[in-house]
């Protein structure tokens, strides 16, 4: 990696205490604390949010409908904690994926088939859950880092009008 490059995260960003936690973008970053603030920025700007989650990009295995039925747990290993996240359609184009759950495997991609017995999808993601940063849902956190978005007024693009050229007098 290039000194000037920053790293990719994965944002999962919870709406509610009952909300299913959702992927909903990347954003790059110098470490997983920087992601956080970022994808705040990015991601909690207006809408409400609960809790905010990031995960280095390059830690999700992701597989896709057509490669489940090739897949196959891993043998060896120690068992860890992964949190996996099913696409469940091609309709919502802007959510990659809501948590399936937390599940115990010796590989990502045991854990995606542990989901699959849970919940179809038509496609899978899986991260390592000791790679997961994010905040705590305690009432301080969640009124200092989310609800001042609450506040905000939102207005459409065409509020502002257009910006054009002026006449130049050529005098």
């Amino acid at each position: 990696m290039w000194g000037t490059e920053w790293s990719r995260y994965e944002v999962i960003k919870q709406d509610t205490p009952r909300s299913v936690p959702q992927m909903v973008g990347s954003v790059h970053a110098t470490d997983p604390e920087h992601a956080l603030l970022i994808a705040r920025h990015v991601f909690v700007r207006r809408p409400s949010a609960y809790a905010l989650f990031v995960a280095p990009a390059e830690a999700f295995f992701h597989v896709s409908q057509e490669g489940l039925k090739d897949l196959k747990p891993e043998e060896e290993g120690e068992e860890e904690a992964y949190w996996v996240f099913a696409k469940r359609s091609h309709r919502r184009s802007m959510v990659y994926g809501d948590l399936v759950g937390r599940f115990l495997a010796k590989g990502p991609r045991g854990a995606v088939l542990e989901a699959l017995l849970q919940a179809p999808g038509v496609a899978f993601w899986a991260v390592p859950e000791r790679l997961v940063v994010g905040t705590e849902p305690t009432p301080e956190v969640v009124e200092s880092w989310f609800a001042p978005a609450k506040d905000k007024t939102y207005r459409l693009q065409s509020y502002y009008g257009l910006i054009t050229a002026k006449e130049v007098d050529r005098a």
